[in-house]
């Protein structure tokens, strides 16, 4: 290879590492307040004017629903409007609520079929003058993630798509190459028993899938309060390999 091709192979590489390597300070980002999981982020938070992907455990409903107040507990704690966009009209707003996310904030959109809802969380994300997007989405190629991702930057605004899956291909899916910064799973755990009885706060187990410039992880954490804040359980994060649990692997 020539000087003149090599110089510029290595302008692109620049070019390159300065687009998806940001340095912290460069990127704005909303801290979850957990310490062990913001030391795992680059710039010590969730990169805000950037895409994110949420999922559940599992294909059933119970799975979903903590993916879903997970991803309500992140838009609670921007600031302003929230874009919730879906195609199944089965959200209980009451749960955003205890989730920290109070009815008048959110701004809701039901679209016919995923491409309408792509487009209008597209156009939601360019708009600029929200606080986050939100799209419950099945299937989401590289192509339309690239795109979400250059329209959350645009309009700098975070989005947030929770993948809900009806079947276990579509959840094998979420394995494929994305544009998206982080991907989450989020699994339901037993509740911390109570000194008497009732019902204690929800526990989960985030796995961090996927995170640009970072690793991936995993954290036992107490679901999102009022305030859509979680909090840090120690009993199962980044579990040892010699336990057969924890995983901790660079992630491009």
């Amino acid at each position: 290879m020539s000087a003149a091709a090599n110089a510029v192979v290595a302008d692109l590489r620049d070019r390159i590492r300065q687009f998806d390597g940001r340095a912290a300070g460069d990127r704005a980002v909303l801290p979850f307040g957990v310490p062990e999981i913001d030391g795992r982020l680059p710039g010590g938070g969730l990169a805000l004017a950037s895409l994110h992907e949420v999922c559940g455990g599992g294909a059933d409903a119970v799975e979903g629903a903590a993916a879903m107040l997970f991803a309500a507990g992140i838009a609670a704690r921007t600031k302003g409007q929230v874009l919730w966009c879906l195609t199944r009209p089965d959200l209980f707003a009451p749960a955003l609520a205890q989730a920290g996310l109070a009815p008048g904030r959110v701004l809701y959109v039901e679209a016919g079929d995923e491409k309408s809802l792509l487009l209008c969380f597209e156009e939601g994300l360019r708009h600029g003058g929200l606080g986050a997007v939100v799209a419950e989405v099945a299937r989401l190629s590289m192509t339309a993630s690239r795109r979400l991702q250059l329209a959350a930057e645009a309009g700098g605004t975070l989005a947030i798509a929770l993948r809900r899956f009806r079947h276990r291909r579509e959840a094998d899916a979420f394995a494929l190459p994305s544009a998206a910064v982080t991907r989450w799973r989020v699994s339901q755990r037993p509740s911390a028993p109570l000194p008497v009885p009732g019902i204690g706060r929800a526990r989960w187990l985030l796995e961090l899938m996927r995170c640009r410039a970072g690793e991936t992880a995993e954290f036992e954490v107490e679901a999102s309060d009022g305030e859509g804040r979680i909090a840090f359980s120690p009993r199962l994060a980044d579990r040892s390999p010699a336990a057969g649990h924890g995983r901790r692997r660079a992630a491009g």
